[in-house]
């Protein structure tokens, strides 16, 4: 099975439950059970110990604890705790109170949070959380469906960290891009930061997000969780669990004040961005440079300490507060438990992401680029499909970087060398499609996380939207790589976003 067609099996079986029940707990253990028995040619007892060790590696690798999973599991607790006592103190409602008094429209609360996740582009995982915290209260209040937010929040996190050089993914980047244009006779920064404007789907991405938060376009199943937001004031559909939802849990104080939120976030924010900076000086040795910081830095250590820097600062903020009417030990256990849904989610992905990576799913995806005979001007659009389709199956853009990188700087600098910058441009962009639609990719699930949206609704009413863009970028890299004109390929991918968003919008309208 391993490395053959039959290899996207689990992969499609896992993706079509998800859309069919809705379900994805089910849906993601059906297909960690079927890629097992796939590995081990349906042997009950060697599939069972298969699915066992997939677990445990997520804990320990090598005999050692696997502190990066750990710390990332850890940080999601903790920011589970810390939105329990930001909701507690009363500091969530009156952040929603003033900033409604600062942003007075609808339109305006929409245009936040993408605004936002520009600002905070260091890091996707850092991106979609802090967002979250930041962005939710005054969403809430202008009656924005989480489903909505989550898409603002996943669509400026990933596509803008992938086009940033100061960020973990653009010094990850350079560092794998710099061995591979070597043949051209450019430097690894110099041709990432040409490879840039040929990303067309992260700049369409970003695009799209800021025309449906200034023209409130939704399509497909946005509509109807933005209609029912709108007219019943519910954010969260009744029967959906949801990450970080504790509207249910207390009542918040009413002793409440501003600092309840903003000093908590705040201290989140310069702890683990100080502590990216801390851990990438230190492992980059004597060579120090900002894009060696970001290349060595840790983010799941700087994200765990962070969090519980933020909790301490939280905890006592509640503490000192006068007349506070929750159990503090309350406070900590519907803080971890909200949290526990995103967590499953997260370890099932981590173990059928594995499991794919035993098939070689991606390398046969690849192998198939590889062996496929085709005009040189059709392969960047090639790329960007079997990119999106390998990150879709497998839920990681970095393991489709990996891969996909080297295949096509390979090709392309025998098929037509001019055309090798937009072809890893093509690469970068497919991947982070697939990341965005594919229900296994932990940026998705850290973003309807962040959100507290339901995850398959994320999944669902991000869908068409991201289709949208891969559409139009698929035409742009078609027009790159048969008139080698990044205007014209830009240009096009801009204006069939625009056009096709628009139409869609006014259909739906009707």
């Amino acid at each position: 099975m391993e490395g053959t067609i039959f290899s996207l099996i689990p992969a499609i079986i896992m993706l079509v439950l998800v859309l069919l029940t809705r379900k994805v707990l089910l849906s993601l253990g059906i297909g960690i059970v079927v890629g097992a028995l796939f590995i081990h040619d349906y042997n009950m007892l060697n599939s069972i110990r298969e699915i066992w060790n997939v677990f445990y590696g997520i804990f320990v690798s090598d005999g050692s604890l696997n502190m990066g999973q750990i710390q990332l599991i850890g940080f999601l607790l903790l920011l589970g705790i810390m939105t329990a006592f930001l909701q507690a103190s009363g500091g969530s409602k009156a952040f929603g109170d003033w900033m409604i008094s600062k942003i007075k429209t609808r339109r305006g609360a929409h245009l936040m949070a993408p605004i936002f996740g520009i600002v905070i582009f260091i890091d996707d995982y850092f991106n979609a959380l802090a967002v979250g915290q930041i962005a939710r209260p005054i969403t809430d209040r202008y009656n924005t469906s989480r489903a909505k937010l989550a898409y603002f929040i996943d669509s400026t996190s990933a596509p803008v960290t992938v086009i940033s050089p100061v960020s973990s993914w653009g010094a990850y980047l350079i560092g794998v891009v710099g061995a591979l244009v070597t043949m051209i006779g450019l430097k690894p920064l110099e041709a990432f930061v040409q490879m840039i404007p040929f990303n067309f789907y992260a700049l369409g991405a970003i695009l799209l997000v800021f025309l449906v938060a200034f023209f409130n376009i939704n399509i497909g199943p946005m509509k109807k969780h933005e209609t029912i937001a709108v007219e019943t004031g519910e954010v969260i559909p009744k029967d959906k669990t949801v990450p970080g939802d504790l509207s249910n849990s207390f009542e918040p104080s009413k002793n409440g004040r501003v600092f309840h939120l903003v000093v908590p976030i705040i201290v989140l924010l310069l702890t683990t961005v100080g502590l990216m900076l801390v851990t990438g000086a230190h492992a980059s040795g004597e060579t120090v440079t900002l894009l060696s910081i970001f290349e060595n830095t840790n983010v799941n250590f700087s994200l765990f300490y962070g969090g519980i820097a933020a909790v301490i600062v939280a905890l006592i903020l509640y503490l000192v507060q006068k007349n506070h009417d929750v159990k503090t030990s309350l406070v900590f256990v519907e803080g971890i438990k909200a949290m526990l849904p995103a967590i499953y989610i997260l370890i099932l992905a981590w173990m059928i992401g594995s499991i794919i990576s035993t098939l070689q799913t991606g390398e046969y995806l690849a192998q198939v680029v590889e062996n496929t005979n085709i005009s040189s001007g059709i392969l960047p659009v090639i790329f960007f499909v079997i990119s999106g389709f390998m990150a879709l199956a497998t839920g990681t853009s970095w393991g489709t970087f990996g891969i996909m990188l080297p295949i096509a700087a390979n090709i392309m600098s025998i098929a037509d060398p001019s055309l090798i910058i937009p072809s890893l441009a093509a690469v970068l962009a497919g991947a982070v499609f697939g990341d965005h639609v594919s229900p296994i990719s932990d940026t998705t699930v850290l973003s309807s996380t962040g959100a507290g949206a339901n995850h398959i609704d994320h999944v669902l009413t991000q869908l068409p939207y991201a289709l949208i863009v891969a559409i139009a970028s698929s035409v742009g890299y078609l027009l790159v790589g048969l008139t080698n004109s990044l205007l014209f390929g830009l240009a096009a991918t801009f204006l069939l976003i625009i056009a096709i968003a628009f139409v869609a919008h006014k259909s739906n309208k009707n």
